[in-house]
């Protein structure tokens, strides 16, 4: 299921991307993907379990969850990236409609990596070398793909891309990392991530460790970078949903490697029907007006461990509204009120005495 549905504008800081037609072809498909961690100790680790959703050029999906709950893991999954101790186990991810699944990591590093799928990492300012120049580092990028690029072509490519994402490129070229403030950092990173004009950025946590202005800047240029089609499309993790409001058109809500409710952004935020997605609003701080005097409650409990089947919900044990048949009947994704739903009372009243939503 593919969802869409106008980006909310962040206050007189950063505006939505212009809104594109929709071409008919996903960018990006992730078919029932499972990926499986192995321990020391020999236990396998159900990390991602059966996840599908498709991403549309022009598209931006908000995946949100607590920490723990599988994201960063579906991510390296749709990238590609099985490094030991995290292996495949099922599933397809394709990229303009070719499978990456299956392909070495030197062959994905090639073909993949950078061109088709680039990544903003989770904590990108300790991304960068300490001892090494930003102009190295990114010119890195460019020679990993093509080895015959020459200084002066490598230097002038590297000067407009960074001159256009709003840095003085001459002397942010020459620096360490250490001699720029974070925010400036942060946009190195972006700019040295998208150098390849790549199909889809993944933004893992990319405001995470910034200050509220910072952030507004950072989301600015995302999507600035899409109106200019250096992007096409977006995945934008993060732990918290109100942020997705102003960023996403859809969003998927992730609970112990599993996508418990996925549609529109309005959908989710303001007409949750799954008791995590309404428990996940309701613990986030939240400045709408309005709001500012309601107090964030608390997700009792913590999420499951994964190393052994779970033969009903996996939320049952932590959902205030559980009923005795949520522990030992499977849930399953279905539609409810146009969006996927994992929960067998979704449509009822009895999810609407969870708190949540603005």
């Amino acid at each position: 299921m593919t969802v869409s549905a106008p980006v909310r504008p962040l206050e007189q800081a950063a505006s939505g991307p212009t809104p594109k037609p929709a071409k008919s072809n996903a960018v990006l498909e992730v078919e029932d993907l499972r990926v499986h961690y192995v321990t020391r100790f020999g236990h396998k680790i159900q990390a991602v379990d059966g996840v599908s959703f498709s991403l549309k050029q022009g598209e931006i999906l908000g995946i949100a969850g607590e920490s723990g709950c599988g994201k960063t893991t579906l991510v390296s999954g749709c990238m590609g990236l099985y490094i030991p101790p995290l292996f495949h186990t099922s599933g397809d991810v394709r990229i303009d409609g070719k499978s990456i699944v299956g392909m070495t990591l030197e062959q994905n590093r090639k073909e993949v990596l950078g061109q088709k799928i680039a990544m903003i990492p989770q904590g990108a300012l300790n991304s960068l070398n300490p001892t090494r120049k930003i102009k190295d580092m990114a010119a890195d990028m460019i020679l990993s793909h093509d080895e015959s690029a020459d200084k002066k072509s490598i230097n002038d490519r590297l000067r407009e891309r960074f001159t256009r994402i709003g840095l003085d490129a001459d002397h942010v070229l020459n620096s360490y990392p250490v001699e720029l403030p974070a925010g400036t950092k942060q946009r190195c990173v972006i700019g040295i991530s998208t150098l390849l004009n790549p199909k889809v950025v993944v933004a893992d946590e990319p405001t995470s460790a910034l200050d509220v202005s910072t952030q507004k800047a950072v989301i600015k240029l995302l999507f600035e970078l899409m109106d200019q089609e250096i992007i096409s499309s977006m995945l934008f993790i993060t732990h918290e949903l109100p942020l997705l409001r102003h960023v996403s058109s859809s969003i998927a809500v992730m609970y112990a490697g599993e996508f418990v409710e996925y549609g529109t952004t309005e959908q989710v935020i303001f007409e949750g029907r799954q008791p995590y997605s309404r428990a996940l609003m309701g613990s986030m701080l939240s400045a709408e007006p309005g709001q500012k005097s309601r107090k964030p409650v608390a997700i009792e409990g913590a999420p499951p461990k994964l190393d052994k089947p779970i033969p009903g919900c996996r939320f049952a044990e932590r959902c205030p509204v559980a009923q005795p048949d949520c522990r030992t009947t499977e849930q399953v994704l279905r539609i409810v009120a146009g969006r996927q739903v994992r929960c067998k009372y979704a449509d009822t009243e009895v999810v609407e005495q969870v708190g949540g939503g603005l």
